[in-house]
């Protein structure tokens, strides 16, 4: 039997299990990388872990989270970060210079390796077929070290492509489309391979743009094959060398095949406040908007704002409308700036952002009250803007620069037909100026320039908590009772207010939950101990670690839930805190506030395999709850977390972190 893509690059990595799904899988990783807001904790357990460099091919340690630097904290971080990257043999992303999925992809992804990184939308370079997986930071400072990675083979799923894009129809709206289809639970535990002579239309640039939000369908990573059109890209980036030819075999298995025709993609939205709640634009026609993004690092490429500089061409962003670009590399701003766009969209009333995550987790242009914003991003989770009450439509930058021009939603070909003059812009590939751009970027500090040889700690760094080994008795109040499709939002909100905790756990812990109930932590801190009870998909969103951590920091011990999403639930192994199913009667049944206490030996079952706990509830009455782990989760949780269970495991002799086997 012949293998698909995602088969052959695991295979090629495989250090330990058999690529049948659902099994655990141990791989090889070539490259990691990192960002300012998970980077601080994955140096500090890097350090924890006693290792001297970095052991994978490449690392990168990118600074496009809190790039204003509104606070000493901020500017301590990334002093730290890049002292990190020096000490230990790291490329360094310089604050400002792009958003670490852009400029990775610029500057190091490459066809057939793999990555794994700390931020959630990891996938995105899988447009030019590179199996990237996003993680916690535990698991990369693990990886760093030369430890395999671990993960339940995942199903490969073939979405076939048919035909070719429409006029106004863009890569955005295809993921679109699949979000509406699939919802955001439709890519759990998959790896979405794209195939077909539609896949084959469509640049590397509008390919990551669909790997970029695979995330939101829950996918563990998404990929499409290499062509000449992956080769041309990457020699647009004088990295033509890079290229490896991927396809999938002729007799590829596929778990299960989605066919989409490309020629049927109309402009969509996903309207308030889920990325699966999708319709076409001409449903919300005639909608008042205040404000319009084109940027993040899902359409912030050169490729995505010149459509919506050609649009601006001699018009007017509307009074009524604030518009910003928010480009997501500084090659990105370059390109534009070279060729005059960035001129001709300022002329037009456009407001330019350094390159940055920011506005996409609420630091910076956030929304007005009562007011609908418009964004070119991969999430709308409500109060993810920055505002709790906000009303945020994602769409394409075709979709939000017509709205800009008309100051209202509208269909893009209805405003083209309005206007009479205003024309299609389609896709234009760019090519990088050289010198001073891509890998000789003057933002970005190879390991051999590197300007620090010890780690530089401010007063917000703090140290990375343990958990004891696990006891024989767990349970508590249950300090909370939540909805489906929590995110790690709701647990550890990335406002900046609370952002530049990050580093400083004791402080951050304060605001775990808050989105949720704002007195969570002060209970919990009371309390000592507890549990916590959620429906289904709960931790869904990004991939920090803190959404895990804090809660243990405040004494949760385990978590009854419908089901979990697979990052979230790997950091809740990480840090000691037992992930327990529940069904849907269990569920409705129990109430915040009862007592929970499991009541078999938590300890001896865990390490001896019991899937099934028997838990009682007030004394009153019991159910049963699941664990689904591997005998190597079920080692980390012994040991109380994955840190100790490795500092546990290491025989001091090999300078790399151990097989987590």
């Amino acid at each position: 039997m012949g293998q698909t893509i995602t088969e052959k690059i695991l295979d090629d990595h495989l250090v330990e299990g058999e690529l049948t799904p659902g099994e655990e899988i141990g791989i090889e990783v070539d490259q990691v990388l990192t960002q300012d807001t998970t980077g601080t904790m994955v140096w500090l357990q890097f350090e924890a872990l006693e290792m001297d460099e970095v052991q994978t091919e490449l690392a990168a340690q990118y600074c496009d989270h809190q790039t204003y630097q509104f606070d000493f904290k901020n500017t301590d971080d990334h002093r730290f970060l890049r002292s990190a990257a020096g000490t230990y043999g790291a490329y360094f992303s310089r604050p400002g210079n792009g958003i670490c999925h852009q400029v990775h992809k610029e500057n190091f992804a490459a066809p057939g390796k793999t990555l794994l990184g700390s931020d959630s939308h990891t996938p995105t370079p899988g447009g030019l077929g590179q199996l990237a997986i996003g993680a916690g930071g535990l698991d990369i400072a693990v990886a760093m070290g030369g430890g395999p990675y671990y993960v339940e083979m995942p199903e490969v799923v073939n979405v076939q492509l048919e035909g070719e894009l429409p006029e106004w129809a863009t890569a955005k709206d295809v993921i679109l489309h699949l979000l509406g289809e699939l919802s955001v639970k439709g890519g759990v535990g998959k790896v979405l391979e794209y195939t077909g002579p539609g896949a084959d239309s469509l640049t590397v640039p509008e390919r990551t743009t669909i790997t970029n939000m695979g995330t939101e369908l829950g996918a563990t990573s998404s990929i499409f094959g290499t062509d000449e059109k992956t080769r041309d890209w990457l020699a647009r980036q004088d990295r033509e060398a890079e290229f490896v030819e991927l396809s999938p075999d002729a007799d590829a298995e596929y778990a299960e095949t989605i066919e989409v025709d490309l020629s049927e993609i109309e402009p969509l939205v996903a309207a308030p406040s889920m990325p699966d709640n999708v319709a076409p634009v001409s449903e919300y026609e005639g909608t008042d908007v205040e404000q319009v993004i084109v940027g993040s690092c899902t359409n912030g490429a050169y490729e995505d704002i010149l459509p919506s500089a050609k649009m601006l061409e001699g018009r007017e962003v509307a009074k009524s409308t604030e518009m910003i670009v928010a480009p997501g590399s500084k090659q990105a701003s370059e390109m534009l700036a070279r060729e005059g766009w960035t001129a001709e969209m300022m002329a037009a009333g456009v407001n330019f952002s350094e390159a940055t995550c920011g506005a996409c987790i609420g630091i910076g242009h956030v929304p007005a009250s009562d007011s609908v914003s418009l964004r070119t991003f991969n999430r709308n989770f409500e109060g993810r803007s920055g505002i709790e009450d906000d009303s945020v439509f994602l769409c394409s930058p075709e979709v939000a620069t017509a709205a800009a021009i008309a100051g209202e939603i509208v269909d893009p070909r209805d405003l083209a037909e309005e206007l009479g003059d205003l024309e299609a812009p389609g896709l234009e590939m760019g090519t990088k100026y050289s010198p001073g751009m891509g890998q000789d970027d003057a933002d970005i500090i190879a390991p051999d320039e590197a300007i620090d040889d010890g780690l530089v700690k401010g007063p917000n760094i703090g140290d990375v908590p343990l958990r004891d080994s696990l006891d024989a008795d767990i349970g508590g109040e249950a300090l909370l009772k939540m909805e489906d499709n929590i995110t790690t939002d709701h647990i550890i909100p990335a406002t900046a207010d609370i952002l530049k905790f990050r580093s400083n756990i004791d402080k951050l812990s304060e605001f775990t939950l808050s989105r949720v109930d704002d007195t969570f932590a002060e209970r919990a801190k009371a309390a000592g101990s507890g549990v916590l009870v959620a429906g289904e998909n709960y931790g869904q969103g990004s991939s920090r670690e803190h959404a895990a951590l804090c809660p243990m920091y405040l004494g949760i011990e385990a978590v009854f839930a419908r089901s979990f999403a697979r990052i979230h639930k790997a950091n809740l192994f990480n840090f000691g805190i037992v992930p327990l199913e529940i069904d849907a009667e269990t569920y409705e049944k129990i109430e915040q506030g009862d007592d929970i206490q499991i009541v078999d030996d938590v300890g001896t079952g865990i390490a001896d395999g019991t899937e099934e706990f028997t838990v009682s509830v007030n004394d009153e009455w019991e159910f049963t709850a699941e664990l689904d782990a591997s005998e190597r989760e079920r080692q980390i949780l012994s040991s109380g977390g994955k840190l100790s269970w490795v500092k546990e495991q290491h025989d001091g002799d090999s300078g790399a972190a151990p097989a987590d086997d």
